[in-house]
């Protein structure tokens, strides 16, 4: 019943961003894709997403593929179990986002991501710090130099 909720929410989610990306004003000047190909490239993902779910929706309910699954039952379980993990992670998110403008996008990410990695990857500092760093830097380059965005800076004089 869960995945069947997901999936629901997802088609909406994907329907109301196409909509919102049909909103924003198309430009003559610059990049001939204009503004609205990164949102729509989002809105794709998304409704691939609820592709990806509806078809192992179908394969768990034994219409399409083998056997059957225990997926469903083995979820309700977990939500009841891992509540706490989910009230968690989105109260560290919203620390992220307040923290976001007075660290810096640098900073803050990377200690997010240690953060989360450091729960879901336990005992591989190492190379949870690598991740993060690398993520942080990787994609704040990317916004920074190649799409030309500006992310904020912080504390780090970057």
């Amino acid at each position: 019943m869960v995945d069947r909720i997901i999936f629901v929410c997802t088609l909406i989610l994907a329907g109301v961003y196409f909509w919102a990306t049909a909103q924003i004003p198309s430009l003559e000047l610059g990049d001939p894709l204009g503004p609205k190909a990164f949102p729509r490239m989002l809105g794709v993902g998304l409704l691939i997403a609820a592709g990806m779910l509806l078809l192992e929706m179908l394969r768990d309910s034994g219409r399409i593929g083998s056997k059957k699954s225990t997926t469903s039952a083995n979820a309700a379980w977990h939500w009841e179990s891992h509540q706490w993990v989910v009230v968690a992670i989105a109260a560290w998110t919203a620390l992220y986002v307040a923290l976001f403008e007075p660290l810096g996008y640098m900073l803050a990410t990377v200690i997010y991501l240690l953060a989360l990695m450091a729960y879901f990857n336990p005992g591989r500092w190492l190379m949870n710090g690598l991740t993060a760093v690398l993520f942080a830097a990787g994609s704040y380059f990317s916004f920074t130099k190649l799409l030309g965005v500006s992310l904020a800076r912080g504390i780090i004089p970057f």
